[in-house]
């Protein structure tokens, strides 16, 4: 049989070596590359077109959630599996919006590991044990009710265009309006006009709120 190919993006090198060393002492399964960002991870897919993407859910550059959703539009056969330390269901719903295929926590054992791999490979879904059926039932209430904001912020990130997501992250990364441009390949005004943008569809009117709204969603870490 074809072994299951796999691609690691994680920021940190230590628990990219430990998942790595996991993987490969699971049969038919081989590591086909390694990324520490976002925007490495997407570079690495389009190279090596792995079956499965084990995802670090914060990431600098681009957060796992919009490389988990660019990843689907452009590379549908690719399947992947968040990796997060989050239980909670803001996450978990934000990662399944995404078009996540699993989600796992990074507490998870290799005889976890190595279902979650196999299922999501075969095209099924894997969600850790911790995230219990109860909450998975509460993620589906919310779904049908958009009124209901105990889980996402009143202007939840999906309100957002790809772009303005990109923006947003690198602004709360600390980035200057023309580093951002550098890295996105646009005009400094462009940049501002997106900033601007973000303010208005957010209803959030300084950086520092952006910031806070960036880390409370997940697309950035308080590190």
């Amino acid at each position: 049989m074809k072994p299951i190919r796999v691609l690691l993006a994680d920021d940190h090198a230590l628990v990219r070596a430990g998942i790595r060393a996991l993987l490969a002492s699971l049969e038919g399964v081989e590591v086909v590359g390694e990324a520490g960002d976002g925007r490495q991870a997407l570079r690495l897919v389009e190279a090596n077109r792995p079956d499965v993407v084990l995802m670090d859910i914060s990431m600098p550059e681009l957060n796992g959630l919009d490389a988990v959703a660019k990843i689907g539009r452009d590379f549908p056969g690719v399947r992947v599996i968040i990796l997060s330390m989050h239980a909670n269901e803001e996450y978990v719903l934000q990662a399944l919006r995404a078009g996540a295929a699993g989600y796992l926590l990074k507490d998870a054992g290799i005889a976890e590991l190595e279902l979650a791999v196999r299922a999501v490979a075969r095209g099924e879904t894997y969600l850790s044990p911790q995230v219990s059926r109860s909450v998975i039932e509460d993620y589906l209430r919310r779904l049908g009710s958009p009124a209901d904001v105990g889980v996402l912020p009143p202007n939840p990130p999906e309100k957002l265009t790809p772009r303005q997501r990109e923006v947003l992250q690198l602004i709360a990364e600390g980035r200057t309006t023309q580093e951002i441009a550098k890295r996105l390949h646009l005009g400094v005004k462009t940049v501002e006009t997106h900033r601007a943008q973000l303010m208005e569809r957010l209803d959030i009117h300084d950086v520092a709120g952006l910031v806070r709204y960036a880390i409370r969603t997940g697309m950035v870490t308080p590190d």
